[in-house]
């Protein structure tokens, strides 16, 4: 079953974040993650919270998503949106 990693980002370092877009994709790899959703127009819909960015990854399954979220490819990458941004990260399994 495909799992789902919602983002939902407020950048408050922009420069810093650009590092951090760049190193993301080659982490996916191993992983079989891809993009779906990655940053463009968001609206709010209904509810309080409207991210300034949001992305949607997807994963062969729930399993693969948590491997690439702890993962030595990954970390580096984490480390600088971390210092760059407010983030909500979401695990969910598909249908």
């Amino acid at each position: 079953m495909p799992a789902y990693i919602i983002v939902e980002i407020n950048i408050h370092n922009p420069d810093v974040y650009e590092a951090y877009k760049k190193l993301t994709p080659g982490s996916l790899e191993s992983y079989q993650g891809k993009f779906l959703v990655r940053g463009g127009y968001t609206e709010c819909l209904e509810g309080d919270d409207n991210p300034e960015r949001l992305v949607v990854l997807e994963f062969p399954d729930k399993e693969t998503a948590l491997a690439w979220w702890h993962s030595e490819e990954y970390s580096e990458a984490k480390k600088i949106r971390q210092s760059a941004a407010k983030t909500r990260m979401i695990l969910a399994d598909g249908i």
